[in-house]
């Protein structure tokens, strides 16, 4: 009987030995077969067609390097410093011309931001952080990213904003000021923010449908 025993489990052992080698074309599970003949999601894909009459310089933030619209070239008043040729500190006063008369921060709480917070008032061709870093225009995401971090977190993994050609690589991702107003980012609401069938109902009833 043990014989009989130790011969089948021989036989039954030898059995999945040669039926688990992977031969030509063949597969230890379904995930070797998948990861063996899988192709590249994208294929041949590409957007840099659509993306060569863009001028774009490449970031890298942690682990994700990809491209970004060039932003100072787009700026009709730069270089700040053709007008800003003196410290804001010295050009103030009620004989200084009055510039950006159209310009009202509507960011934050007025005690906690003003114009200084992201402007350089001894150079005004830099941005500058809460700290005092000088920040370059084409980087200016880095200011944003001191207040909204977790919206920064999803924006340079790609889940947050929009691109600017599409998915298919190279990624080019529009920042934070190519959608949002800096001195007033949030969005105006628009109806309907959610459908509220009775009001649609009496709107209907309103016009005669």
């Amino acid at each position: 009987m043990k014989n009989r025993t130790l011969i089948y489990f021989v036989v039954v052992l030898l059995g999945v030995s040669l039926f688990s080698c992977k031969e030509e074309g063949e597969y230890h599970s379904i995930s070797d077969k998948i990861e063996g003949e899988s192709k590249p999601y994208h294929g041949a894909l590409t957007s840099e067609q659509i993306l060569a009459d863009t001028e774009l310089i490449e970031i890298t933030e942690g682990e994700h390097t990809f491209l970004i619209p060039e932003r100072k070239g787009q700026i009709k008043s730069f270089a700040c410093i053709e007008c800003h040729s003196k410290p804001v500190s010295q050009m103030m006063g009620k004989d200084a011309p009055k510039a950006h008369w159209d310009i009202k921060v509507n960011h934050a709480n007025s005690d906690a931001m003003n114009c200084a917070t992201c402007h350089n008032g001894e150079d005004m061709n830099q941005l500058n952080t809460l700290t005092g870093k000088n920040i370059d225009f084409n980087l200016s995401y880095k200011l944003c990213s001191q207040c909204h971090s977790s919206q920064f977190e999803d924006w340079k993994g790609g889940a947050h904003g929009k691109k600017v050609a599409g998915w298919a690589p190279p990624r080019a991702s529009n920042t934070c000021v190519n959608c949002h107003n800096p001195h007033s980012p949030s969005f105006e609401k628009r109806w309907p923010v959610q459908f509220n069938t009775k009001t649609a109902i009496e709107r209907n009833e309103g016009l005669g449908h």
